[in-house]
C-alpha cells in the first residue's frame, strides 16, 4: 500500500478511486489533482513511481487542506457556532438534527435510542417507582 500524506491508499485501485481515502478529498477533487499533477486517472496507484506520488502529494499538501487540518477547522466551526449561541450551534450542543430534519419520526442515529416516557405496565414496576418518588418527597422536608 502507497502511503500518501500519513494515510494508507490501496494499491489494487485507480489512483482518482484511491485519492478519496484521503479525508477531505472526494471524487472531484481527486480528478482535478489528476489533471493538475498531469498524471493518468485510470492507472493503478501500484503502477505510479516515486516522483508522481510527490507531485501528488505536493499539490494536496498546497492546495487542498485534508485530515488533521481539516477535521480541527470543522471543529472550531462548530465550536463558534456555539459560543455565539446561533440555532445551528444550540442543535449540535443538543444532539439534534442541524439542517431542517424532522425530528418527530426520525433521526434516531442524532439523537440515540429512544427513552420511554409515560406509562408503567408492569404493576410491581409501578410500586417500585411510586415508592421511591413517595421516598424522595419524605427526605426532602
Amino acid at each position: 500500500m502507497a502511503r500518501l500524506l500519513g494515510v494508507e491508499i490501496p494499491d489494487n485501485k485507480k489512483v482518482v478511486i484511491a485519492l478519496t481515502y484521503v479525508f477531505g478529498i472526494g471524487r472531484v477533487s481527486a480528478e482535478n489533482i489528476v489533471r493538475h499533477t498531469g498524471i493518468e486517472g485510470n492507472k493503478k496507484v501500484k503502477d505510479l513511481n516515486e516522483e508522481e506520488l510527490g507531485k501528488i502529494a505536493g499539490f494536496i499538501q498546497k492546495n487542498i487542506s485534508v485530515e488533521g487540518d481539516l477535521k480541527k477547522e470543522v471543529s472550531e466551526n462548530i465550536r463558534r457556532l456555539q459560543e455565539i449561541s446561533s440555532y445551528r450551534g444550540y442543535r449540535h450542543k443538543h444532539s439534534l438534527p442541524v439542517r431542517g430534519q424532522r425530528t418527530r419520526s426520525n433521526s434516531r442515529t442524532r439523537k440515540g435510542s429512544r427513552k420511554t416516557v409515560g406509562v408503567i405496565r408492569d404493576k410491581t414496576a409501578r410500586k417500585a417507582v411510586k415508592q421511591d418518588i413517595h421516598d424522595g418527597s419524605k427526605t426532602k422536608q
